[in-house]
């Protein structure tokens, strides 16, 4: 793996790529694990804005004081949610992922509270029902990773009136990946799990890794692939059949 200095662009351009092939999730584990120590410069050169960009997402819209609440990062990977979640006054922090080598990395940056190895979508979240005041999931949802259908899950330990924020790319070799993952979306809401406050469509979300990839048009994009954060609200008490709730969903930021 390339450390600063070391590798050129093309070749961190090349190994991302070969990630966003890979459609298995048994692979894209142990990708993940030798990954580990050079993840955090690797996406700094792609200039990867997810962390930041969900998080600010959730901290717009979060209701009470950020330092009392307790946050679930699902996939945490090294921490770079950790990092912005702090950065905004969120210092209750849990994360999971399925790699120990990037756990380690989390560890190591001293910001979580508790940690746990888990693979969402193989074993449920290591956490009683109705926990956590929020739930991220920053970078995961794609083919090889974390499957729609584990959506409910990060529901499950959501408290009631808590927010979840997922991220996913926008890239052409994502789409049907996002189609499916959006389809999941509106059922939960359709059958008053939750309802949508944010559906950020981003261009700039990080480099591209090929031309196929990037999004054309202007300069301003041109190079880059989008991505999209989607921000929910899980319903505090159960509705009434064809009475929906009262709050008017946010369209963006």
């Amino acid at each position: 793996m390339a450390r600063e200095g070391d590798g050129s662009l093309s070749e961190v351009w090349a190994r991302v790529g070969s990630l966003h092939r890979i459609n298995d999730l048994a692979h894209t584990l142990h990708f993940y694990e030798r990954w580990a120590l050079d993840y955090d410069q690797d996406v700094a050169n792609l200039q990867y804005r997810a962390p930041r960009l969900a998080v600010d997402c959730l901290s717009q819209a979060f209701p009470g004081p950020p330092h009392s609440a307790l946050i679930l990062d699902v996939a945490c990977g090294t921490g770079l949610v950790a990092v912005e979640l702090q950065a905004r006054g969120f210092l209750q922090l849990h994360g999971v992922d399925g790699s120990p080598a990037m756990l380690e990395q989390a560890q190591a940056r001293g910001l979580y509270q508790h940690l746990s190895l888990c693979t969402l979508g193989q074993e449920p979240l290591p956490s009683p029902e109705g926990t956590y005041d929020a739930v991220l999931m920053v970078g995961a949802l794609s083919d090889g990773q974390v499957p729609c259908s584990a959506i409910p899950e990060l529901l499950r330990v959501t408290k009631p009136g808590g927010l979840v924020c997922l991220t996913t790319r926008a890239n052409p070799s994502n789409l049907r990946y996002k189609a499916a993952l959006e389809a999941t979306l509106d059922r939960l809401e359709q059958a008053g799990e939750w309802e949508r406050l944010v559906a950020w469509t981003v261009d700039r979300w990080e480099l591209a890794t090929s031309k196929l990839e990037e999004v054309p048009g202007t300069s301003d994009t041109d190079g880059y692939i989008p991505g999209i954060v989607y921000l929910y609200r899980k319903q505090e008490v159960t509705q009434v059949e064809g009475v929906r709730p009262s709050a008017q969903p946010l369209t963006g930021l």
